[in-house]
């Protein structure tokens, strides 16, 4: 008996440290598997925003390692657009993933928020690169912010943004020489020599010492923002003599008078004098001189992607933050208009899970930028607070599923000056950027808001905040152009239609942006 106790203890024992051996290695695989999926490598990503770059008017046409490099190794999408076509807000909406009419940025002053005291306090530390560098990504920034970011009525250059561990932004709109960067919080001021000074070669060159010291461990992000092809057009000196018999484009709309339109596009001389002709074309040839120099920066950057080995790894998206006109509706030259040539954006991605030579004709909106960023740093989206939405799912479906919008709000707030200009007094105050030959392309009462569908109809409809409260119809399919406002021809159903999905969308806020009830639209 004593013989069989033992013997029956002793398995109980062999049983008691099986299952202690049991459980042991079950935590210690549980704890291994945690540990391994922390330490699985995010992406890096880099963001290449140029400065008024369009795609309708031949804009992309100076970029072809750019095409070829991200392009054709990854997705181009031919229906991107910016949900304003200014530069001061159409970044913050990129930076916020927001529309204007909630980020609260109407335009390019103090005065209308941008980079002002209160955009600080309240936008930026709910801007997405504040969501990577929590999750240990290692940012920086590299050219021009927000207009008027540095001013001393927005902190000077000793204001960084959150979420940054490299800053290096130009203080006020774009140079390319004799300006003043923020260098981590410090000015720096550079003069005109082009070894030293050229921002677009000092962004990249910044860009790649960056590269160089970050840490391996760790996934980084990069945001690149060259002048180009903003004014001054100050091209890089061995590539002024280039395009030199190119001119605009003198098709579609170009000339034409803005019969049909808002008061502002009906106001310019036509047919143009030869005096703003030569100016645009001259402005349309250095604009695509100063885009020589970013095609450069792609290929070395991708370059120094590949020999770190990290290129099969980093997603590169290259875009603007508007389109451009030159000459179309007799408007010589500038963005902020509704038509399709400055709200049209280029947009091209490459990375992980992205096959090559793609072309989708999904719509996509800068307010996607950030929202797409986060999905593939691994953010939980449903924790964001922003109207956009990502378009991962479309360009990496293997990756995620998506859905895709019906339909989506152009806005823009008009911008003009109390007093006369000087140069058009007969035109009195209220109006801004009258140049050349006093055609003036902005006003306070240029303010508008647009419904664009491109699902089942291909419509534009907007309206007006003016005493006419005037509104404007396009059919892009049969007019794609926009030679035509055919508000007065439709079946008012439709505008009833069209007028009730802008008050949704100029009142809605994130998720709900996006997913609005879609309804008929068939259009004769």
């Amino acid at each position: 008996r004593q013989t069989d106790r033992l013997r029956v203890w002793s398995a109980v024992g062999l049983m008691a440290s099986a299952r202690v051996v049991s459980t042991c290695l079950f935590v210690a695989l549980l704890t291994c598997t945690l540990r391994c999926s922390q330490c699985v490598k995010l992406s890096n990503i880099i963001l290449i925003l140029t400065d008024d770059q369009d795609v309708e008017m031949g804009g992309m046409t100076p970029m072809k390692k750019t095409k070829a490099l991200i392009g054709d190794a990854g997705v181009t999408f031919s229906n991107a657009f910016t949900v304003t076509p200014l530069c001061c807000p159409s970044r913050s909406s990129i930076l916020t993933g927001k529309y204007p009419h909630n980020h609260l940025v109407r335009n390019n002053s103090i005065s209308g928020n941008c980079s002002s005291t209160t955009w600080q306090k309240e936008a930026e530390p709910f801007a997405f690169p504040v969501y990577l560098n929590k999750l240990r990504y290692q940012t920086f920034y590299g050219g021009k912010y927000l207009n008027q970011y540095g001013s001393k009525d927005a902190g000077g250059v000793g204001h960084v943004p959150p979420g940054w561990d490299q800053w290096h932004a130009l203080v006020g709109n774009s140079k390319y020489y004799n300006y003043t960067l923020s260098a981590n919080g410090k000015e720096e001021k550079h003069g005109d020599n082009y070894e030293k000074d050229y921002l677009t070669d000092l962004v990249l060159n910044r860009s790649l010492h960056f590269l160089e010291e970050r840490s391996p461990s760790h996934p980084f992000f990069m945001m690149l923002c060259p002048p180009s092809p903003h004014s001054p057009w100050t091209a890089a000196p061995h590539y002024q003599q280039t395009f030199s018999d190119v001119k605009a484009p003198r098709n579609g709309s170009f000339n034409m008078p803005g019969k049909g339109k808002h008061w502002l596009l009906r106001q310019p001389a036509n047919p143009m004098p030869n005096s703003s002709v030569e100016y645009l074309d001259n402005a349309y040839r250095r604009r695509w001189q100063t885009l020589l120099s970013v095609d450069d920066m792609v290929e070395q950057l991708i370059k120094k992607l590949d020999s770190i080995k990290e290129l099969s790894n980093t997603y590169i998206f290259y875009t603007s933050d508007h389109g451009y006109h030159t000459g179309q509706f007799s408007l010589p030259i500038d963005k902020r208009q509704l038509y399709e040539f400055d709200i049209r954006i280029p947009l091209l991605v490459r990375g992980p899970g992205i096959k090559p030579k793609l072309t989708l004709q999904s719509p996509v909106l800068n307010i996607d930028l950030s929202m797409t960023i986060l999905d593939i740093a691994g953010v939980n989206l449903s924790t964001v607070n922003m109207d956009g939405q990502s378009f991962l799912p479309q360009m990496a479906p293997s990756l995620r599923n998506g859905t895709e919008r019906p339909f989506f709000l152009v806005e823009y707030t008009g911008e003009g000056h109390s007093s006369e200009d000087p140069s058009c007094p007969k035109l009195g105050p209220g109006l801004a950027e009258c140049f050349p030959d006093c055609v003036c392309e902005d006003a306070f009462n240029n303010t508008y808001a647009c419904v664009r569908t491109l699902k089942d109809a291909n419509l534009q409809y907007c309206e007006f905040a003016d005493n006419e409260s005037f509104v404007e119809v396009y059919n892009l399919t049969s007019d794609p152009h926009q030679l035509e406002n055919i508000v007065k021809k439709v079946d008012p159903a439709l505008l009833q239609i069209m007028n009730q999905r802008l008050i949704k969308l100029e009142s809605c806020t994130g998720d709900s942006s996006v997913f609005v009830p879609l309804y008929d639209t068939n259009v004769e």
